[in-house]
């Protein structure tokens, strides 16, 4: 290398050093004021500058040859590898109970107790509230009374009809004397239940509405709000095109941006019907909520698990490019050397999903193949390139 060089340098020196001999040697000519003898010179210095010309041609060519590394193109790259490509559907839900409930009376009248107040835990069936019975209960006492009587009338000519002493009619007629004051008593003791305001479920008195004294209206009056937070799913819309992938037990990551949580949970229903007003069906998902942490209402962030592919080859989006065609393409490196100078060759892929930053390939490489990276916007189909992966 460095004996082209000095050569390079001797072969400029000389042509200096001629240059001056030449400029002397035309201005003598000029002088003479000699067409013949000016066209003569002027083929001379034609002659030599085709000469020079050539002998730098041979220099540049012997460089080319043999400063190769110094033109390439400097690449880094990545094989790739088959992975498991989980492809999730991101969406938006809201976090809701089925055990949500604003208790409303079943009878109108007075509130004359409210036996809970806010924060309290509730059992089942546990009485909350009670209602003015507007004097019911003196009439079931009444009636109570009456129906004893004729308990004890029927039984005493049942007694008699056994014994074929009196007619069948007056045992008919006190049976049903006493039926009828049975049924009479349990109307009204249905009625008197309506007054007392039972809890529906186990949970928790969130809010207590109405204070006692107030005169309430049966299936209006809001009284109280009960909830159980042990019970609590997302319900959320999903687009029609996903009615195949997004199923019963697709694993699901729930985020809660408010409490900066996540959750990893499955779908636990899937809806069958579509939604003709904006073509969606409803998913329900499953919360598990064992420190109460999570309200109703509270908004969550949805990643379900709609695709998985077992040997999926991802390579990063930005290195895909597309071609007048409308083709994607990415660089692979052929024939590469024990100095990593190798030739990179232009491929037509084929993609599949993306998630993130990387994208899923589905035809076009193969497992272990190597795929220009940095510098893949650069290279050009069957260029000499180097790789320098860290």
């Amino acid at each position: 290398m460095k004996h082209i060089y000095s050569l390079f340098i001797i072969s400029i020196l000389l042509i200096s050093c001629g240059g001056e001999k030449k400029k002397n040697s035309v201005e003598k000519v000029l002088e003479s004021n000699n067409l013949e003898t000016i066209r003569l010179k002027r083929g001379e210095l034609v002659n030599e500058q085709e000469a020079i010309n050539a002998k730098i041609k041979l220099l540049d060519e012997a460089i080319s040859k043999l400063d190769t590394v110094k033109h390439i193109p400097l690449i880094t790259t990545f094989l790739a590898k088959e992975e498991v490509f989980n492809h999730t559907l991101e969406i938006q839900g809201n976090v809701t109970t089925k055990n949500l409930l604003v208790i409303t009376p079943e009878y109108n009248g007075i509130l004359t107790n409210v036996y809970v107040k806010e924060g309290q835990k509730v059992s089942k069936g546990q009485l909350l509230a009670k209602i003015d019975d507007g004097g019911l209960s003196q009439q079931l006492a009444q009636l109570k009374i009456q129906a004893d009587l004729a308990k004890t009338t029927f039984e005493r000519q049942k007694r008699l009809w056994e014994q074929n002493i009196g007619s069948e009619i007056q045992y008919l007629q006190a049976k049903s004397n006493y039926e009828s004051q049975e049924e009479a008593v349990s109307q009204l003791k249905q009625q008197i239940a309506k007054t007392n305001v039972t809890a529906p479920f186990s949970g928790t008195i969130d809010d207590v509405i109405t204070e006692q004294g107030s005169v309430v209206a049966a299936g209006q009056s809001p009284l109280m709000r009960i909830v159980n937070l042990n019970n609590m799913y997302i319900e959320t819309d999903i687009p029609e095109k996903y009615i195949s992938d997004v199923t019963k037990d697709k694993n699901v990551i729930v985020e809660f941006p408010v409490l900066g949580t996540t959750v990893e949970t499955k779908v636990r229903q899937a809806g069958d019907f579509i939604n003709p007003d904006n073509r969606t069906f409803k998913v329900e998902v499953g919360i598990p909520n064992q420190d109460n942490t999570i309200k109703p209402n509270l908004t969550a962030r949805l990643k379900i698990n709609d695709y998985t592919n077992e040997k999926a080859l991802l390579v990063p989006q930005s290195i895909i490019s597309e071609n007048a065609n409308g083709e994607q393409y990415v660089y692979v490196i052929k024939d590469k050397n024990d100095e990593n100078i190798g030739v990179a060759n232009r491929v037509i892929i084929k993609t599949g999903k993306t998630q993130g930053d990387v994208i899923e390939v589905l035809e076009g490489i193969k497992n272990g193949t190597e795929i220009v990276q940095e510098g893949a916007r650069s290279v050009k189909d069957g260029q000499t390139v180097e790789v320098i992966n860290y």
